[in-house]
């Protein structure tokens, strides 16, 4: 059994890790500066990759971060280890000309980021995160404290609220920052004042809503961890936990992929149905010397983790579950399986997963839908697709998926992260 103040401090780590990670932008950003602080080497895509052995790389493109180590006796056959994950989650994002509102009230105007739970942005603090891109084609990350909040109209006014809350998503969704009139107020002046540029030089922006509150572990014998953006920052920190402790001498080279966009299908050049992936791997192999012959020989020896967030069992809603396949927060990680294919398990990664688990020494769960609900899919399927690496989806059991503020146990966060270890150990 893991001590359980390890399990704490782990869980007060992920806390530390949301709070840097804002966005999908601050995410990669935050996971480049862990491993850069633990010896990895910046690179940059236009440059040219000098790897070497027993190296350690990372390499970020936009919201999206590879990182690897390549072995001692790393060569043109090497496989890879790849654990991946994803660093965007369900949000409000600020449309063009964001500055609105009505009444005496400054408002922001936003978009609908992914399929978040509408309700739970409503009467809670929210910060803004993301990237400006400034007339010279900088970009810098800005990240306000809390800014924004999403008032819900009073029980007063809508006596039926508890029987039938539904928000409009044009006109139910605007939160408030400020009194006053529009004209006279800039929203992305608020962004450029805490990166520290000129508001006029901005061109672009790519921002978003977060939840202000950082991640808090309570319940009896601290078995619970609440916070923002747990779908799927879990799982990219158990990643860069594990990676940054891999050793050197591996007989496949360990690597992290996190990818952006997952939330909204994946399918842009920083998303698991981009090129990133795999524009780093043929680099790795044709910097260690590999034809094409031994790059695919390579990638049939490989193993893709795919790690996600999946449900676990409500008390106040069994029906929407199994009724026999019930996994619950604290008592493993889960192994995630449908049968049509929008999980990548099949009974060769079962195996494996159940014995790079056995390896860690943590029992592991598994997840199937209700066949009456429909079942949500991952970053697995469009790896396994795009590179033909046997791929396994896995993950943590959570409650309130999508969210402002989900629900995770403590010993499952800790659980997934000695395995992703066990995994880049081999």
């Amino acid at each position: 059994m893991p001590d359980t103040t390890a399990v704490r401090a782990h869980a007060e780590d992920l806390a530390d890790f949301v709070a840097a990670s804002p966005s999908s932008f601050h995410a990669a950003a935050e996971v480049a500066r862990r491993l850069v602080d633990a010896g990895f080497t910046a690179l940059s895509e236009g440059d040219t990759w000098p790897l070497q052995a027993a190296g350690r790389y990372v390499v970020v493109r936009d919201g999206a971060v590879v990182a690897w180590v390549v072995p001692r006796g790393a060569g043109t056959g090497t496989a890879f280890r790849i654990f991946g994950a994803h660093s965007d989650s369900p949000a409000l994002t600020l449309k063009p000309k964001p500055t609105t509102g009505r009444l005496g009230w400054l408002q922001a105007g936003v978009e609908v980021y992914g399929g978040p739970l509408l309700n739970s942005w409503l009467d809670r603090e929210l910060r803004l995160a993301g990237r400006l891109v400034l007339d010279d084609g900088t970009a810098v990350l800005a990240a306000t404290g809390a800014l924004l909040r999403l008032p819900q109209l009073a029980i007063h006014l809508d006596r039926e609220a508890n029987d039938h809350l539904a928000l409009n998503k044009q006109t139910q969704t605007q939160p408030v920052w400020g009194l006053g009139e529009s004209a006279s107020a800039d929203l992305l002046a608020e962004l450029a004042t805490v990166a520290g540029v000129d508001a006029a030089r901005i061109r672009g922006y790519d921002v978003v809503t977060a939840d202000a509150a950082r991640g808090a572990v309570f319940g009896k014998d601290d078995v619970f961890f609440a916070s923002g953006r747990l779908d799927d920052l879990a799982s990219v920190h158990a990643g860069v936990v594990a990676l940054a402790g891999a050793g050197v001498d591996a007989d496949a080279i360990p690597m992290l992929a996190v990818f952006d966009h997952e939330e909204v299908g994946s399918a842009t050049r920083s998303g698991a149905a981009g090129p990133f992936l795999s524009d780093v791997i043929e680099r790795v192999q044709l910097a260690l010397g590999a034809d094409r012959d031994q790059q695919l020989r390579a990638l049939a020896a490989s193993w893709c983790v795919s790690s996600d967030v999946g449900h676990s069992v409500h008390p106040n809603y069994p029906e929407k579950h199994d009724p026999v396949v019930q996994p619950v927060l604290g008592s493993g990680p889960i192994l995630k399986i449908n049968a049509n294919q929008r999980y990548a398990t099949d009974a060769a990664g079962a195996a494996a997963w159940h014995g790079w688990c056995d390896a860690a020494g943590v029992v592991s769960q598994e997840f199937v839908s209700n066949n009456a609900v429909p079942c949500g899919s991952t970053i697995g399927p469009i790896t396994a697709t795009r590179l033909g690496i046997r791929t396994v989806d896995v993950g943590i059991p959570i409650l309130s998926m999508h969210s402002a503020r989900e629900l995770a146990g403590t010993a499952d966060l800790h659980a997934l992260t000695r395995v992703a270890a066990a995994f880049f150990a081999g």
